[in-house]
């Protein structure tokens, strides 16, 4: 499995992401998404209203190249993160519905475990999968 638990627990308590995607003349685009994890396959799946007319969707297609990410602020006193970036290949899919499926290959994930860690001796989990 990509993701650990603490991870997948993460994901289940949010709803909206930021999609990174590369345009043909090699600029970044980002988006806020809507996402699910797919269980079955251990993707991120992203869909959308009128998805197949989207910059990013056809960004995707040109290229296959994506990154995402989800955080929040727990707290600001004392200053506490959550966050996980997922990078990897990316496809656009079209049946049933279109959207783009990410498949992860490098993920950093900080601060979604212990909690009871003093924020700056937190450390970032950051791996290839």
């Amino acid at each position: 499995m990509s993701f650990t638990q603490d991870e997948l627990d993460y994901l289940a308590e949010q709803h909206l992401g930021r999609l990174a995607t590369q345009q043909q003349d090699g600029t970044l685009q980002v988006n806020p998404v809507g996402f699910s994890y797919n269980k079955e396959l251990g993707t991120i799946d992203i869909g959308g209203f009128n998805m197949t007319r989207s910059r990013k969707y056809r960004n995707v297609a040109a290229n296959g190249r994506a990154a995402f990410v989800v955080d929040d602020i727990v707290s600001v006193n004392p200053w506490r993160v959550r966050c996980l970036e997922i990078r990897g290949t990316a496809e656009v899919v079209e049946d049933p519905d279109p959207l783009i499926r990410l498949t992860p290959n490098h993920l950093i994930s900080f601060g979604l475990d212990k909690a009871d860690v003093e924020p700056h001796k937190m450390v970032a989990n950051i791996r290839d999968v």
